[in-house]
């Protein structure tokens, strides 16, 4: 669950105060998404941009990274080339923001799963055993429905193509280190000791490892697999660990 190459595993609900978005910080100015020339603002850029991007998700899971090119993609979304390249610079930028898109929604969703998990009947926040099981699903959750998501979920999962470099499909900030730091703000004081900078990053890793392995056993996960992944994070991230 890691935006690498060949990678498989938001914004928090409970972002730390002075972080873009965080209550009672004033809203930073909307960036370019990874891989964006532009971000729109119109409403009618935006629903263009956005159509974009679902026919690119479309296209993936039709023909592949390799028989996606732009040409189909505008098609597809019954938008001119000429605005496809207006908002990306190419097949490699769009692959990108589709990326982040997929990030973003992934973070976005478990954020809601644990708001709903820590306002539930008991009253009780998650512990790691229910904040682990919380993201698996959420990721599981997209790898089953999400359209493209089994051909790129934060980075390339299927063969590369030669014009596509996939070490710069995700911009430098949503590298490990900034994707542990969100998993962190949605965590709140689950994950306030300082070793688990670098513990929710290898976590990342190692539930790449085990979920792409459930994915090839099973297009829809295979059972035992995805429960041993739970079950391998919940042990690691158990205890704090020492900070580095």
């Amino acid at each position: 669950m890691t935006p690498q190459p060949a990678a498989s595993a938001s914004r928090a609900a409970r972002t730390p105060a002075g972080t873009p978005g965080a209550p009672g910080t004033p809203p930073a100015p909307a960036a370019p998404a990874a891989g964006a020339r532009r971000r729109p603002v119109q409403q009618r850029s935006q629903e263009r941009y956005e159509r974009l991007l679902d026919a690119c998700a479309g296209l993936l899971d039709e023909v592949g990274t390799a028989g996606l090119t732009t040409k189909e993609v505008a098609l597809r979304a019954e938008v001119p080339i000429g605005t496809l390249y207006q908002f990306f610079a190419g097949k490699e930028g769009l692959l990108a923001a589709l990326a982040e898109r997929n990030l973003t929604r992934f973070l976005d969703g478990l954020a809601r799963r644990v708001a709903a998990a820590d306002t539930g009947t008991t009253g009780t926040p998650v512990g790691v055993a229910a904040f682990t099981e919380h993201a698996v699903d959420e990721f599981v959750a997209m790898k089953r429905t999400v359209p493209g998501f089994g051909h790129l979920d934060f980075g390339l999962v299927d063969t590369v193509p030669a014009e596509v470099d996939d070490l710069h499909l995700l911009d430098a900030e949503l590298d490990n280190a900034a994707v542990a730091a969100r998993l962190r703000a949605i965590g709140g004081e689950l994950f306030a000791a300082p070793g688990y900078a670098v513990a929710l990053r290898v976590a990342m890793e190692c539930a790449d490892a085990v979920l792409k392995l459930a994915f090839r056993a099973d297009p829809a996960g295979d059972p035992a697999l995805v429960a041993e992944c739970k079950r391998l994070l919940h042990r690691y991230l158990a205890d704090p660990p020492p900070a580095g």
